[in-house]
């Protein structure tokens, strides 16, 4: 599965996941957008959203853009 997030790096809101009206996601996460630090809180806080392990999440498109596409593998 492939879903579109934006992401909120350096929130001061705390870390959580809303879904958004066409079904993408915004991520809140605490930690700022350098050296991948958000990227890395993004990729585990999905794994909690979704129940998978990290190694099963990948970003597809946007490192180094607030909008991304990832790739959930949840197969088991």
């Amino acid at each position: 599965m492939k879903v579109t997030v934006r992401v909120k790096s350096s929130s001061k809101k705390g870390v959580f996941v809303q879904t958004g009206l066409g079904g993408d996601l915004l991520v809140h996460v605490r930690e700022p957008a350098i050296d991948g630090k958000a990227n890395r809180a993004v990729i585990e806080l999905l794994s909690d959203y979704y129940d998978v392990p990290k190694t099963r999440i990948e970003i597809v498109r946007g490192l180094t853009n607030p909008i991304k596409v990832i790739k959930i593998d949840q197969a088991s």
